[in-house]
């Protein structure tokens, strides 16, 4: 079959800018092939909750270790029990989830491997990237990939190393370190978690999930550094990180509740609805001590929240006249706020909106 005059044109264009590029790097077709292929087996494809609003249900990870860990992105994706993650060569695993980083929103999860050594990308064998280099990122983007095909490739440069400055709706990206801005479209649902790597197979950073610049009201392309991200992990999976526990004490008589400090979370629609401010009642204890509407509450004393329902069960285990001490997310920045709630009801003040 004869290709049209139009795409047999295209293609031969394409062919020269690939061979320049390989030429560029000092590679083989051959080499690059095979160095695509050993990345994509390190690469899975995740899927847990979503279609709600249409909200995509996949992402993609990556294995950092032997032993099955695998590295995402903190979402919505995770938000529920039954987790599936799927390897290159398309078996399907059950995951756990081992902890997260509410700041660089990371997460890292694990399969339940027994005997078996999987391929894995070394996290602090990673190497850095300078502005103008030619990477490649790989990822389950668009959910192409549902069985045992390869995720996806694509092909870009490092175009900028500056810090993310930008938001997700109206609410600020906690990560505000530098990252890698390219000029591949990586920012497509389900990218999120994938790697990015350079023409030789070695890591370079994570796909971020998908933001909009606060400069330019654009979507962003970018990676988070590998080296940058290297500590955080490390404190997920030794237990300093941000993991799920549980607290067995018997609840008081009378219960602590979000009410009786004076704000309201954002509605809780999933298993693991991040714990937002949604309001903030004025003259409240949460308002006399500085609380405000989009505060993301990651700790309540010591122990870590991980959702709205989290946090629920965590105040109700503290008496309702008790000094509480929360720690809050905001603009990136970790702010400890200490609350008593007010000896007498709230009333029925209605909570104003934000």
């Amino acid at each position: 079959m004869t290709l049209p005059r139009k795409l047999s044109g295209f293609c031969v264009a394409l062919t020269a800018a690939l061979t320049a590029a390989l030429a560029t790097v000092g590679l083989e077709a051959a080499d690059l092939h095979q160095t695509i292929r050993n990345a994509q087996s390190k690469v899975v494809k995740i899927y847990g909750a979503g279609g709600m609003r249409q909200l995509e249900a996949y992402q993609s990870g990556i294995l950092i270790s032997a032993e099955g860990h695998v590295l995402t992105a903190l979402s919505y994706v995770l938000d529920t029990d039954d987790l599936a993650v799927l390897l290159d060569d398309g078996r399907k695993w059950q995951a756990e989830l081992v902890g997260s980083d509410p700041v660089s929103e990371l997460a890292v999860l694990r399969l339940p491997v027994e005997d078996e050594q999987l391929p894995y990308f070394d996290l602090h064998q990673s190497v850095q990237a300078e502005v103008g280099q030619r990477v490649l990122a790989l990822s389950n983007l668009y959910g192409i990939a549902t069985g045992n095909e390869a995720v996806s490739v694509l092909q870009g440069v490092v175009t900028a190393i500056a810090p993310l400055d930008a938001r997700r709706g109206a609410t600020q990206a906690n990560f505000l370190d530098n990252v890698y801005v390219l000029d591949a479209y990586a920012n497509n649902p389900g990218a999120a978690g994938g790697a990015l790597v350079d023409w030789n197979g070695q890591l370079i950073g994570v796909l971020g999930k998908e933001l909009r610049s606060r400069v330019t009201g654009t979507w962003l392309n970018y990676a988070l550094p590998a080296d940058s991200i290297a500590t955080v992990v490390d404190d997920i999976l030794t237990g300093r990180g941000f993991a799920s526990q549980r607290d067995d004490r018997l609840p008081p008589e009378q219960a602590l509740t979000t009410e009786a400090l004076g704000f309201m979370l954002v509605p809780n629609v999933l298993p693991r609805t991040p714990p937002y401010v949604d309001a903030v009642r004025p003259d409240s204890p949460a308002d006399k001590a500085g609380l405000r509407t989009d505060d993301l509450v990651v700790f309540v004393g010591e122990q870590p929240i991980s959702s709205c329902q989290s946090l629920v069960e965590t105040l109700s285990l503290h008496e309702l006249n008790g000094e509480v001490l929360l720690s809050v997310l905001r603009d990136g920045t970790l702010s400890e706020f200490r609350l008593q709630a007010e000896s007498a009801a709230p009333g029925e003040k209605k909570v104003d909106e934000p």
